[in-house]
């Protein structure tokens, strides 16, 4: 495909709660779309970095000025998906911002082609289940009411957030008041380290689906060393940038699950062979989430749907994080979310929804 032109938008999406984690609270998204035109048509990606460097060393603002500096100067006269990620080798890193134009341009491909992302990706189900994150919260009756609500609403596992002084109490909490019939697991955001591993084990009789992410993000391994003093399975996510990252944490033992985040680790084609490769290792993965909106979770939920998702993933409904969304709301259906069938992402920005929420637009002639 020619490219003729990329849109760079930055929307301001409030939060229905503020969603706390060990690394600070959110009350509003910036987000950065990336909206990639050419003659046949016009595709859409999401940056998931945030405001500031916090889950990561990238952030929003960072992300435009090195698409806009670097990454679309990198491109090819004429490209494809499988070609952005090639062009865009030599730049080091900034894998959320390399995602977010490479999605837009394989929606663009897959809209001009009539082909869903679920069917380029290699989806095995419609439909996918449905996991939530409930952030850190101020008590622990205010956390159960949260568990409650979101149990009434048919999501099918619970994931709870934690940090020192936030992890024992609230899991025990958790499962007396739910049972253990209840599909629960805890994010530590890499808040703790290996002297913490005492503390950590005492989370093994509440027979959770793993603990993602205890240690530091570059440290895989101790992470191998306490997976072998945990009965909970560690499930890594920010160590994991690339299908390399997941290969050595394999080999080493550092984890038996891992969280897929296609903006952490350069976007959806790499995403794809993070999971070929864990399934060939027998390694479980699920799809994680960045509270993304519509066009975002659109992808997640045709990625989530290979076979080798066999865990829930964070692939909540829109009303989780959002009042109104910038497309059509993702709605939960029986604990599950329908994987979108239309060209592309399948789903569109509705535009007086987009304009509501845009806050500066650049558009830069290629």
């Amino acid at each position: 495909m020619k490219i003729t032109g990329v849109e760079l938008r930055r929307i301001s999406m409030p939060l229905v709660a503020p969603f706390r984690t060990s690394f600070g609270t959110e009350t509003v998204r910036d987000i950065l779309l990336v909206k990639v035109v050419t003659p046949e048509a016009e595709g859409w990606g999401e940056c998931v970095a945030m405001s500031e460097p916090l889950y990561s060393s990238e952030y929003a603002d960072g992300a435009a000025d090195v698409i806009r500096r670097f990454l679309l100067p990198a491109l090819p006269g004429t490209v494809d998906a499988g070609a952005v990620g090639r062009a865009l080798e030599p730049v080091k890193g900034h894998r959320m911002a390399k995602a977010a134009l490479e999605t837009a341009v394989l929606d663009a491909q897959l809209r001009a082609s009539g082909e869903s992302f679920g069917a380029f990706l290699g989806a095995a189900r419609d439909r996918v289940p449905c996991g939530v994150s409930v952030g850190i919260m101020d008590s622990i009756p205010s956390l159960l009411d949260a568990v409650q609500g979101y149990l009434d609403e048919g999501y099918v596992r619970i994931k709870l957030k934690i940090e020192p002084g936030w992890d024992v109490e609230p899991v025990r909490a958790v499962r007396e008041r739910f049972g253990d019939d209840v599909l629960l697991q805890v994010d530590a955001n890499a808040a703790y380290t290996l002297a913490d591993a005492p503390r950590l084990a005492k989370l093994d009789p509440f027979d959770l689906l793993l603990i993602e992410q205890p240690l530091a993000n570059d440290d895989l391994v101790q992470h191998a060393r306490l997976a072998r003093t945990l009965r909970t399975p560690v499930c890594l996510d920010e160590s994991i940038e690339s299908a390399a990252h997941a290969a050595a944490a394999i080999e080493l033992g550092a984890c038996s699950i891992i969280n897929i985040k296609p903006g952490r680790i350069g976007g959806y084609l790499e995403a794809r062979r993070v999971h070929d490769l864990c399934r060939a290792h027998g390694v479980a993965v699920w799809c994680g989430g960045m509270l993304e909106t519509g066009l975002g979770r659109a992808a997640n939920v045709a990625l989530a749907a290979l076979p080798g998702f066999t865990l829930p993933g964070d692939t909540s409904g829109s009303r989780r994080y959002y009042a109104m969304d910038i497309t059509a709301p993702f709605e939960l259906r029986d604990g599950h979310l329908d994987v979108p069938s239309g060209p592309g992402l399948g789903v569109e920005p509705i535009p007086e929804a987009l304009d509501e929420v845009t806050t500066s637009t650049e558009w830069i002639p290629l």
